[in-house]
């Protein structure tokens, strides 16, 4: 709850309905600041630094980190100290990356209104927006944003709602009209009362839903992170108690040999360099998407487009290009020759602003006025879909047939059906007998003539739909255009079933709309609030769903949706709610987009299951040591001198070879079924090599360094597996991180806790090293055949 709730007053002062010459004196705009009614804006839902910090610094896992720290300081064995780095790199990271995501909701603003004029003890002032008050009498001209929700007393304007209708329309509003913030008055001027102010606003309201994070909205990958993590945080405290018990009140062991057996143990099971990579690698990702002109808010959404099965998108800006064009122009009955006909539309346009599309698009094609006097003119209604100019000559009106001609529409249905099924948008213009208001009309419209438009098709949109299709993925073409002109339109771009299409002014129920949704691709005279439920009805029927969107209108679908994406060429307010904005308005980006998705996902998987194999071995290992009364071999040093080599550098480098394969099944299983045959041939040789030295009197330092030396081979081996199929450069990274491993181990190898080793402790290291290969292979060869028995039965 924002503070300025906090300090509201639960009842409103009483209302004061004051004549608009008058307005509101001192005394009632002091009360009403007093009682918190006046338009403070509301306080993002946001986190503060502080709180990011703190969630980041103080958690679980860095808790266990600092105490393991803690043991090793405690023993003196400082050089154990070496997965400290990783642990102080993962929570920066993940500050940063919270930082910047708070930095961009924090940014998005969708008033721009610094001051109000209003009426106060009669006089005119003008004073800062967060300061008008409930009931204040506003006064509202040509250009000013309407600050707070209002209702006209008197006056007429004409107002751009691209809030409510997505559409740069104006809408004509006159006494008893309401005003809704966040709107433009784009003529006229009016005095008007507000009546909901603050956090009470329409414009307060969606700005608070839009700034909402997406809290527990995670990819899968991310998901399948956090149970490992889960899993891993509640065995790692009983394990740790029991092993340190175990080595020192059973084995007999020192207290600081016993706290490095138990460290190294239960940094084992903690993948705390699979974060690091998958952090890393999606940082790299958003940079390289970046220099693609794509700019990435929220670095998961890479993971998450790569997975999603149905992609909205809007007809114009995705489909076709922005700008429309006329085609021609069709008389009805004949009486205006085809040159005086074209000087009357010319006439009519004069009058008019080029705001949206239709208009600049009319009138950029007849600009030929005959100079008649304008009478008056409104602006187009997106509520009526008309627009009207009374000239010397009589009163005209443009607009949507169906909306102009009502119940003269059925005669020319025919006429209309057959241009917009070739993708037109039909406009009638007609003479109406009465003069148009901007309100219904009320007077009959005689037909004078069609005017067909369009938008061009982008010349790379069928390449783009038909990756896509082949990619598996569903498109929705949600538009306010007629849903035929949208259906011939999404035909020549190459949308599968673009033939389905349904208006959805006929879907009044939530029930009619999740079966409609699922069942047809395009649809036509859908409004804002109609998108954010499609997108709901998707995900609800188990869709990952992605949506392009460019408005205003478009923002709170936008954050329903899995994975937004929005249009630099829209409006700032949709691109700072997405997470991804194609900076050069360019659709056929998207691919790339996906392409690098894949490439992280198939590549993390790959390199996740390396980390897991230090897991599974560590988990194995220790219980060994508990219930076998066997002595944890590996030191903390080891395990991170095998994890740099054999894991994390390897990983880091496989993570950014292009990788274009689809992505297949669960993220957590295939990393787990990856890593479990070489996890499980850890243990038996480490546990063999235990066994056998001990046999032949070998000491614990010889062990240690021989099961560092076969986790080493057994690593090269399962990296070779992974990185399948080879070619040069992976031939080069498995060489670089084989020589790299080497060189450590005899110039730093005191650092890593490396010793010389008796001849016996040789001969059964290279003996096991040989073993290791073929056991890896077929445990490989037998979980794979078990997971495609399991497969095949399921």
């Amino acid at each position: 709850m924002s503070k300025q709730k906090l300090h509201r007053s639960p009842e409103p002062p009483p209302r004061v309905f004051a004549e608009p010459d008058n307005g509101l004196t001192a005394e009632q705009v002091r009360l009403r600041t007093e009682s918190g009614y006046d338009n403070t804006p509301a306080n993002p839902p946001s986190k503060s630094v502080g709180d990011i910090i703190a969630d980041n610094v103080f958690t679980y896992f860095n808790l266990i980190f600092l105490i393991l720290a803690g043991l090793i300081i405690y023993s003196k064995n400082y050089r154990d100290l070496s997965f400290m780095p990783i642990i102080i790199a993962n929570t920066l990271i993940g500050i940063v990356q919270e930082l910047r995501s708070k930095r961009v909701l924090d940014k998005l603003s969708m008033m721009n209104a610094p001051v109000t004029a209003v009426v106060r003890d009669g006089k005119e002032e003008i004073v800062p927006s967060r300061d008008v008050v409930l009931d204040d009498i506003a006064i509202f001209r040509a250009g000013n944003q309407i600050s707070a929700d209002a209702v006209i007393l008197d006056g007429n304007v004409s107002v751009n709602e691209a809030l409510l209708t997505g559409e740069s329309d104006e809408i004509s509003k006159s006494a008893g009209d309401t005003l809704m913030s966040g709107s433009f008055i784009v003529s006229g001027s009016c005095r008007a009362r507000l009546e909901r102010v603050g956090v009470d606003s329409y414009i307060s309201q969606l700005t608070m839903q839009a700034k909402k994070s997406r809290k527990g909205e995670q990819s899968e990958m991310i998901r399948s992170l956090n149970r490992i993590v889960k899993f891993a945080g509640i065995i790692i405290i009983p394990i740790g108690f029991a092993l340190f018990y175990q080595q020192h009140f059973l084995e007999h062991r020192n207290v600081s040999s016993s706290i490095q057996a138990m460290v190294a143990a239960v940094i084992g099971m903690i993948p705390e360099g699979l974060f690091l990579l998958a952090s890393t690698t999606l940082a790299i990702s958003a940079m390289r998407l970046a220099f693609g002109k794509v700019l990435v808010h929220d670095m998961k959404c890479i993971e998450t487009l790569a997975r999603v099965d149905v992609l909205c998108v809007d007809k114009t800006g995705t489909i076709t290009e922005g700008n429309m064009s006329v085609n021609s122009l069709i008389p009805i009955d004949g009486e205006i020759p085809e040159d005086r006909l074209a000087g009357l539309i010319s006439d009519f346009a004069a009058a008019q602003s080029a705001d949206n599309a239709t208009m600049l698009a009319v009138k950029n094609h007849f600009n030929s006025p005959t100079g008649q006097q304008i009478k008056s003119f409104t602006g187009f209604s997106s509520e009526f879909k008309y627009s009207s100019t009374v000239l010397e000559s009589g009163a005209y009106v443009l607009g949507a047939p169906e909306f102009v001609l009502r119940d003269d529409f059925a005669k020319f249905r025919e006429t209309v059906s057959c241009h917009s099924s070739r993708g037109y948008r039909v406009l009638v213009f007609g003479s109406c007998d009465s003069v148009p208001d901007g309100k219904a009309l009320s007077g009959s419209v005689r037909p004078i003539c069609f005017i067909l438009l369009s938008n061009p098709i982008r010349k790379n949109a069928p390449d783009t739909f038909r990756f896509f299709a082949e990619q598996g993925v569903e498109i929705k073409v949600i538009s306010g255009d007629n849903p035929m002109t949208v259906s011939e339109i999404a035909k020549q771009a190459g949308i599968a079933n673009a033939e389905r299409y349904v208006d959805a002014t006929t879907l009044q129920t939530e029930e009619a709309i999740k079966s409609s949704v699922l069942h047809y691709t395009v649809f036509g005279r859908v409004t804002p609030e109609q998108k954010r439920m499609f997108i709901r009805a998707l995900k609800d029927a188990g869709r990952t769903v992605a949506m392009t969107g460019d408005g205003v209108n478009d923002v709170l679908a936008l954050k329903d949706a899995d994975c937004s994406v929005a249009m630099a060429s829209g409006s700032e307010a949709a691109a700072q709610a997405s997470q991804l904005v194609l900076l050069e308005s360019d659709f056929a980006k998207m691919p790339d987009v996906v392409m690098e998705g894949r490439k992280v996902v198939n590549n993390l998987e790959r390199s996740g299951s390396l980390f897991l194999v230090k897991n599974i071995f560590s988990l194995i290992m220790s219980t060994m040591a508990i219930f076998l009364s066997i002595t944890y071999p590996l030191k903390p040093a080891q395990i991170s001198l095998i994890s740099v080599f054999t894991i994390g550098l390897p990983g880091l480098c496989l993570s950014q070879i292009p990788n274009r394969e689809l992505i297949k099944g669960k993220f957590m299983t295939n990393i787990l079924l990856k890593a479990l045959p070489a996890g499980i041939t850890d243990a038996i040789i480490v546990a063999a090599m235990i066994f056998f030295g001990n046999i032949f009197k070998s000491h614990q330092e010889d062990i240690s360094t021989a099961s560092t030396i076969l986790m080493s081979v057994v690593g090269m081996m399962i990296l070779l597996r992974i990185a399948k199929p080879m070619n040069a450069l992976k031939w080069a990274i498995w060489g670089m991180c084989g020589i790299l491993l080497t060189l450590s181990m005899l110039f730093l190898s005191s650092f890593f806790g490396i010793s010389g080793m008796s001849i016996q402790c040789i001969l059964l290291c290279v003996n096991f090293s040989i073993i290791a290969e073929p056991m890896l292979r077929y445990l490989t060869m037998l979980i794979d055949g078990i997971r495609k028995l399991f497969s095949r039965n399921n």
